[in-house]
């Protein structure tokens, strides 16, 4: 009953307040911060770190759900929300000390510091091994150098997590991570990505030169660093898998209703059977891969393994998205094709889906070898 009520508060929500704002979000690409505001007060910036540290202290099948919920609206915050929550507080609330937790996670809790995931670089995407951002001692300091890229909610962040490479004396490699704010000197952010999709959502570069930081603000132990990304990354493939849901539905949804009010042949085009056909499979891909999200969502909660569910999860909702983008463009028709309806920008929001947090083909990669171990 509890996640029932989740769903219908935040779907009104969505609605009544983010849903006026998509239009501007899509001419300007500027993040709504009258939104963040909101989201803020209703305490989406926290939704599964416990009440002690003010988050919402919500059950990771909730917190799917608000995400899905937001992104049938809004894609774009959709994203900020998935991000934030799955790969940036939680892993600063999971692997950071309680010193940690109150400096960097209590304003992440309260939406007053916005936090993103800093893994891909220029020569390092579905490869994450092949990181050369450097990480080097000096006394009781690091000194970080090199480039992340395609930086979710780079352009308004205040709190980093920087993945780095560091080398023993014997030449072997270890990775570590850091929680860098944004105002650290030596932390320079670059320009807006103009996207395809996901306007509103400021993507943007890092660049880190000499940037010293203070052991403190390391994130687990040295040569911690791939153990925990591969563990945040699990989690962050629920909340996208949750996002492309909620794309999924607001195709479905668009469609049902143009198609009942689009006449041809003399009849609504919903009566057509080539359409129900359409509106059929939408919706029963939809229901699946919800089902997915919820299960990984579920394992993750309860504490049981679920790194392969979790790539299952966000393999079939990606590409489910990404379907009912294009049916729901296909039943449109000549409309669908123009910006006069919210379906030409979910069709360009839903591909992503398939690329960040670990490509279709990296998913396909972890399935097989949990199949095969």
């Amino acid at each position: 009953m509890k996640q029932v009520v989740i769903r219908r508060t935040v779907r009104s929500d969505a609605e009544s307040i983010l849903a006026p704002l998509t239009a501007e979000m899509e001419r300007t690409a500027k993040f709504p911060r009258e939104w963040a505001s909101f989201a803020a007060a209703k305490h989406y910036f926290g939704l599964e770190i416990p009440r002690v540290w003010g988050g919402a202290g919500l059950d990771a099948v909730s917190a799917c759900i608000v995400i899905e919920e937001v992104s049938r609206v809004s894609p774009a915050m959709g994203l900020c929300l998935s991000v934030h929550n799955s790969v940036a507080a939680q892993p600063v609330y999971l692997y950071g000390n309680d010193a940690q937790r109150e400096k960097f996670l209590a304003p992440m809790v309260k939406g007053d510091t916005i936090g993103t995931f800093c893994l891909t670089e220029p020569n390092a995407g579905s490869d994450a091994s092949a990181l050369e951002t450097t990480a080097v001692r000096e006394g009781d300091n690091y000194i970080l150098n090199g480039t992340k890229i395609f930086v979710t909610n780079g352009g308004v962040s205040g709190v980093n997590l920087i993945f780095t490479m560091s080398s023993s004396d014997a030449g072997r490699r270890y990775y570590s991570l850091f929680i860098v704010e944004s105002r650290h000197p030596g932390l320079d952010k670059g320009p807006p990505e103009e996207l395809m999709g996901m306007r509103g959502n400021p993507v943007c570069s890092l660049s880190l030169h000499d940037c010293r930081v203070s052991c403190e603000n390391r994130l687990g132990g040295e040569d911690e660093g791939m153990r925990i990304a591969i563990a945040t990354l699990h989690g962050g493939r629920i909340g996208i898998g949750a996002q492309a849901v909620g794309i999924a539905q607001g195709c479905l949804d668009a469609s049902l209703v143009y198609s009942r009010e689009r006449v041809q042949f003399g009849k609504k085009i919903s009566e057509q059977g080539a359409v129900q056909g359409k509106l059929s499979d939408m919706a029963t891909r939809i229901e699946a891969a919800r089902l997915l999200v919820y299960r990984a969502a579920f394992l993750k909660q309860k504490g049981a393994e679920y790194g392969k569910e979790s790539a299952m999860a966000k393999l079939f909702a990606s590409e489910t998205a990404v379907d009912a983008a294009r049916a729901g463009v296909q039943i449109h028709g000549g409309y669908g094709y123009t910006k006069a309806y919210a379906i030409e920008r979910f069709y360009r929001d839903a591909k992503v889906c398939e690329i960040y947090e670990g490509t279709s083909e990296v998913q396909r990669m972890v399935i097989a070898r949990a199949l095969l171990k």
